[in-house]
């Protein structure tokens, strides 16, 4: 069951001084003003949240106008220190008193789901709320932008902005020191994941160990994703394209020793610090990017789960999985499948991914009977390889799949299988067993099988550099044991 905590009176009463004591240090009666004085008083703001609540051994939780206050700063600060302060500062306070976390019971070991109530939180699911701040938005026209409403939250509209605007910054090699509002949206996407992951995780342990839908049901990434104001498929698009994007852009930005030197070169124009700065936050909030697909990816399987096992009623609704639409956007897009690859790196949702790719275009058996046991391996790597085992299957494969796409597939899916930690081998997990359908020997085998059945399909078929890597990976393991 569901246990929701509370703040004692006397300890409510200690924050509501501290709230009024650290709050006087703002600049209240122009909260946007931008001057020196006014950004020293928001660092010594963030200082006395710092002192009150994370430096004691049993610091005083920040009230929700207290952690307001913070994440204003975050959205609206002009410098790097402020920004980079402020972000620190939030996931702190979120680390030092989670929202949502797992608590062991006193009389048993079973755990329980515990929910702050008075939690703050920089998302607003209501939906009158929603309605309210919508239209304050579109009176004050550019001032709503972001989803920045007057409460400062963010509803999935705000969310969905805030990824578009994420275009700009995947196309910045270089870094103005004049312009915070590129590394401002990064810090500010960063921390938005990192509330939904803080929410999702325990609610999806809770689920898997109860089998309790409601518990999964009411996380914040499911209420996000339920939201009828928005179009979740172009929201998921949206997400896959600036992943990609951010990714394919960082080979050119991610060098900070040509950026500080340009840096130096254009003192006057550019901030070295931001500049060097830059393309660190970008890696960063790709890897952002990344959790929160793979968390939509096990939202949907466990919604898949519910679903099989009678648990989800109609007020569910119907979402189209995420795997889904990335699977059609990178059979119509081929030019996005290598980037893809590259940059996810989540093994097991990758490997899941490329299976899926070649079940697309490997022809199902016609036929199958009781006594066949392969219904299971038709659909693991293992069953995918052996598809590969002669000229003719590999040659109809060959027509709907390039060469090329093949061997990049090949390639992952065996850099996908040892990327997995140890607590995922195949021996030991029934779900990563069933999805691989052999030995990593067998693996080894089956992949230089498939390789050697290519150049039989045209002996002019070069072999890419990648899957020259993959060969060479496989060849080391098997003669390992040899």
């Amino acid at each position: 069951m569901e246990k929701r905590g509370s703040i004692s009176d006397s300890r409510r009463n200690n924050r509501g001084g501290i709230e009024e004591n650290t709050l006087a240090i703002l600049d209240t009666a122009d909260p946007h003003k931008d001057s020196q004085d006014a950004n020293d008083d928001r660092i010594d703001f963030l200082e006395a949240v710092r002192f009150a609540s994370i430096v004691p051994e049993n610091g005083t939780p920040p009230t929700s106008k207290m952690l307001a206050a913070v994440f204003e700063i975050l959205r609206a600060g002009k410098s790097l220190e402020l920004l980079m302060s402020s972000y620190q500062l939030l996931c702190e306070l979120d680390q030092h008193f989670p929202r949502v976390y797992l608590s062991a019971s006193q009389s048993n070991e079973s755990r329980h789901l515990v929910v702050r109530d008075e939690a703050w939180l920089p998302f607003v699911l209501s939906s009158d709320t929603v309605a309210n701040e919508r239209e304050l938005r579109e009176a004050n026209g550019k001032n709503g932008k972001n989803g920045k409403n007057t409460s400062g939250l963010f509803d999935l509209t705000g969310f969905h902005e805030l990824i578009q605007e994420l275009t700009a910054v995947a196309h910045k090699s270089n870094f103005e020191g004049s312009d915070t509002k590129c590394l401002g949206n990064l810090l500010l996407f960063q921390y938005l994941v990192s509330v939904i992951e803080g929410d999702f995780v325990p609610h999806n342990i809770m689920y898997k160990e109860t089998s309790n839908w409601n518990l999964l049901k009411e996380c914040l990434l499911n209420a996000l994703l339920g939201s009828r104001r928005i179009s979740y498929k172009a929201l998921m698009k949206d997400c896959l394209f600036k992943f990609c994007g951010l990714y394919q852009d960082l080979g050119g930005a991610s060098d900070s020793s040509e950026l500080s030197k340009s840096s130096m070169e254009n003192s006057y124009d550019y901030s070295t610090a931001m500049a060097i700065a830059f393309p660190e936050l970008r890696k960063k909030t790709c890897t952002a990017m990344q959790k929160l697909l793979r968390m939509i990816m096990e939202l949907d399987m466990s919604k898949k789960q519910a679903d099989m096992e009678g648990l989800t009623t109609r007020s569910d609704g119907a979402r189209t999985p995420l795997i889904e639409i990335i699977l059609d956007e990178l059979t119509y897009d081929r030019d996005l499948l290598s980037p893809f690859l590259q940059v996810f790196d989540e093994p097991r949702w990758k490997l899941e991914i490329i299976l899926q790719f070649f079940r697309k275009y490997i022809p199902k058996p016609s036929v199958r009977t009781r006594r066949s046991n392969g219904s299971s391996e038709d659909l693991s790597l293992n069953g995918i390889l052996k598809c590969f085992s002669n000229g003719t299957s590999t040659k109809n494969i060959v027509k709907k799949i390039s060469v090329d796409v093949v061997q990049l597939l090949l390639a992952h899916a065996l850099l996908a299988l040892l990327s997995m930690p140890s607590e995922q081998h195949i021996e030991d997990t029934p779900d990563c067993k069933e999805l691989i359908g052999g030995s990593i020997m067998e693996i080894c085998k089956n992949i230089t099988t498939a390789f050697n059945s290519l150049k039989t399909v045209d002996e002019n078929i070069e072999i890419l550099p990648f899957g020259k890597e993959a060969l060479f990976a496989a060849a080391t393991i098997l003669s390992s044991t040899s």
